[in-house]
Formats: structure tokens, C-alpha cells, sequence
């Protein structure tokens, strides 16, 4: 009899199989040549869009409404997901995180196209949007819509909101000798204070905590890689030719297919940006503007901000392979990054890594929690949304007793379940996004 956790790899690879990796990346192809490579022409403009004002209706501003979706976005996946990657899929991995990213920049540019061209105001007087609402009246397939909010919640609450997230902060804290019991009481209450305050104490906090930490990661990457700025070429070349010969995990015994380093690469790729996933749309239909072309942009350069977060992971990682006998030890996830900084920079390493994962997590969960409101409160109303705040505290309480490896597949299947009803959208919508996305 298969164990659970065959259960649900088997799930986990029917979903992220040859169909779904080609489908995402056939979707982000499609919207870069129809709009004319915008990722690259029109980045400049987009870059300039995150920082100035909009006077349409809205919660919150550009910048708020970017740094809560890249507050969901950049946590476990950003750092963590990256070191998975590698270990399992080699250095070229790496290559194939960038060509979903750059692609993805695309797909995340028209869900945020559709976040502001199909949104509502809620019961409550706030901005509601996403996915389940630009399928709706975009399409006006109610049950499709139906599926992503389901899918949504069951994401927010099993997959990236709680598990992926609290294993990791409690796994850092260890390492400063707290116990993952008593790392969980303040979380939980920080946690409670923060989301009864909606979205504008949720855009609030991103907005203080995300370019923060975000710099603070790069920084120290930086010292790193200038330390070893010799390497850096022969290690660009190892990403690239182990992206198309993937014959060996930096030279040891285990090989590898291209397929595996594809896969690795596709899904910790999408992981890390949720390109395609329609979970960014929901913070980006928050945001003061009535340009749907404007807020696109301003999405797409979400996308680049967390990919520069997992180049300077994977490049670190990669570089200190000589040093140490990283990928010959049973080191994972946060303990593999937090020994590669270490070497490197002695003890600030250590802190840089775990006290960085702690705020990156720590704001996933915040952001998470908020989409997963959204998709509650499209499916609920206002009534029951109580009830969903008490489930989501409830579950990160259950966040340490998961292997990390488990928590993972967990998160990949939730997210793969999220991924395919937004495509649909997507695809559906595909020729209005087209049609209305005139220069600015």
C-alpha cells in the first residue's frame, strides 16, 4: 500500500508534468511575442509606474499594492525553493528559473492587466478582484471561477500561506536556540494583529519590511560574490551548460535527466514568482489606478524583483560548492543557505540568512492570508470570514511538525491546482488583453 507521502508525489508529478510546464511556458512565450517583447522595451516605463501616483479608485498605491503581492511572493520559494532546486536538479536549474521568470514577466503583466479591467467593490466597501473575478466576468464561467477561489483557500491554508512558511521560521529560530513551540505563540499572535487590520496594515507592513529585507539579502550577496568575483563567469558557465547537459550534481555519482533539471528549474522557477498562479492579480486589483496596462507593468516588474532575490541564493550556493562539502552532506533548505553564507562571511552569514527567511516568511504568511480572504470572501461573503481567520491561525500552529520535503509537495500541489483554472482564464482572455494593450 502507497504511503501518504507517495500519494502525493504522485499527485505532485501529475500536475507539474510535460503538460502544465509547457502550458506556462507556452503562455508566457504567447504574450511575449504578442506584445512585442514588453519585458524588455517597456521596462524602464514600468520601473517608473512602481513609485508614482495614480489618481484612480483604489485601497491602496502601486508601490503598497507590489510590495503585498511581493511580500506573498518573496519567502520560502525565493530562498529555500531555489536551494531545493539545485540539490535536486543541479546548477542548471537555475538557467531554466531565469527563462520562466523572464517569460513569466509577461503572464504577470496580464494578470494584472485583467486584475483592473474586471474588479468589484466588495460588501465591505473594499476593492475585491483576482482571478476568480476577471474569470467571471471576463468569461462568464462561474464554475471556473469557483475552482480558483476553492483552490486559492486550499493554497492560503495547506500550501504557501501557512505550512512552507512557519517550518521555515521555526527552523531558523532554532538555529538560535529557540524551540519551534515557543517561536509559535508570538508568530501566532503577530499574525492575528496583522490581518484583522485588512489590506492597507498588510500593504503597510510590505512596504516597510519587503524592500528592506530585499536589499539586505542582495547586499550580502554581493559581498559574496565580490569575494569570489573570479568565479562568477566559470559559474554562469556551469549554470548554462548544465541547464542542456545535465550528466552530473556538480560532478558526483548521481545523474541526472534534462527533463529533472527542467522540471526543477520550471516549477521552483514558478514557485518563486507565481507567474501564471493569478495570486498577484488579487493584491494588484487593490491598487489606485484605472490604467489596466499601467498596473500590468507594474506587476511585471514583480517578477524581476524576486528573480534577482533567487540569482543571488543560487549564485552563492553554487560558488561556495568548493569550499564545502555542501552537496555531499544531508543539508536542505534553510541549513544548506544558512552554511553557505557562513562559509563565506563567517557569523553575520548565519544571521543575514536566518534572520532574512524569518521577515520573508513571516511576510508570505501575511500576504497569503489575505489572498486566501479574498477567495473566501468570493465564495462566502463577509458572514463566515471570522471562521477563515480562526482556520488560518489554527494551521500555521501545525506548520513545524511537517518534513520540509513534505511541506513542499504539499505547497507544489496546491499551487498547481490554482495554476490550471487561471491558465484557462488567461487563455480565454487572451485577445481583449491584446487588443487593449496600446503603448503608454
Amino acid at each position: 500500500m502507497l504511503s501518504l507521502r507517495e500519494i502525493l508525489v504522485t499527485i505532485n508529478n501529475l500536475l507539474w508534468g510535460p503538460p502544465l510546464i509547457l502550458i506556462l511556458g507556452g503562455m508566457g512565450l504567447y504574450f511575449t511575442v504578442k506584445l512585442r517583447l514588453l519585458q524588455i522595451i517597456r521596462f524602464p516605463r514600468a520601473l517608473s509606474f512602481v513609485f508614482r501616483g495614480d489618481d484612480g479608485h483604489g485601497d491602496v498605491s502601486h508601490f503598497a499594492s507590489l510590495c503585498t503581492a511581493l511580500s506573498a511572493t518573496i519567502g520560502t520559494g525565493s530562498v529555500v525553493g531555489v536551494s531545493t532546486a539545485i540539490v535536486a536538479g543541479g546548477p542548471g536549474a537555475l538557467f531554466w528559473m531565469w527563462i520562466m521568470a523572464f517569460l513569466g514577466m509577461a503572464t504577470k503583466y496580464a494578470e494584472g492587466f485583467l486584475a483592473i479591467k474586471f474588479r468589484r467593490i466588495g460588501e465591505d466597501g473594499k476593492i475585491a478582484g483576482g482571478p476568480m473575478h476577471y474569470i467571471e466576468m471576463g468569461t462568464g464561467i462561474r464554475w471556473l471561477a469557483k475552482i480558483f477561489a476553492i483552490c486559492g483557500i486550499l493554497a492560503a491554508l495547506l500550501g504557501m500561506g501557512t505550512f512552507a512558511q512557519v517550518n521555515s521560521i521555526t527552523m531558523a529560530v532554532g538555529n538560535f536556540g529557540v524551540s519551534k513551540f515557543a517561536a509559535a505563540i508570538p508568530l501566532t499572535l503577530l499574525v492575528a494583529v496583522i490581518i484583522c487590520g485588512g489590506i492597507r496594515r498588510i500593504s503597510l507592513l510590505s512596504g516597510l519590511v519587503v524592500p528592506f529585507m530585499c536589499a539586505f539579502h542582495v547586499i550580502a550577496s554581493l559581498v559574496i560574490l565580490g569575494i569570489h568575483f573570479r568565479d562568477i563567469l566559470p559559474c554562469l558557465g556551469l549554470i548554462v551548460r548544465g541547464a542542456f547537459r545535465p550528466r552530473s550534481i556538480f560532478g558526483g555519482s548521481l545523474g541526472v535527466g534534462l527533463f529533472t533539471v527542467m522540471q526543477m528549474g520550471v516549477s521552483r522557477g514558478t514557485y518563486a514568482t507565481e507567474a501564471g498562479w493569478g495570486s498577484a492579480a488579487i493584491a494588484a486589483a487593490a491598487a489606485k489606478t484605472n490604467a489596466p496596462q499601467r498596473q500590468g507593468l507594474v506587476c511585471m516588474t514583480g517578477v524581476f524583483f524576486s528573480t534577482i532575490v533567487c540569482t543571488m541564493t543560487g549564485l552563492v550556493v553554487i560558488i561556495t560548492r568548493e569550499q564545502t562539502n555542501l552537496f555531499q552532506t544531508s543539508l536542505e533548505g534553510i541549513a544548506l543557505i544558512s552554511q553557505a553564507f557562513s562559509a563565506n562571511i563567517g557569523i553575520a552569514g548565519r544571521y543575514v540568512v536566518n534572520f532574512g527567511l524569518i521577515f520573508f516568511a513571516f511576510t508570505t504568511i501575511i500576504g497569503w492570508n489575505y489572498y486566501g480572504e479574498k477567495c473566501f470572501q468570493y465564495l462566502f461573503g463577509l458572514e463566515w470570514l471570522t471562521f477563515y481567520r480562526i482556520v488560518f491561525i489554527a494551521m500555521i500552529a501545525l506548520g513545524p511538525l511537517l518534513r520540509l520535503d513534505t511541506i513542499f509537495i504539499i505547497s507544489d500541489i496546491c499551487s498547481g491546482l490554482m495554476v490550471v483554472p487561471n491558465l484557462i482564464g488567461l487563455f480565454l482572455l487572451r485577445k481583449l488583453i491584446i487588443r487593449e494593450s496600446t503603448p503608454i
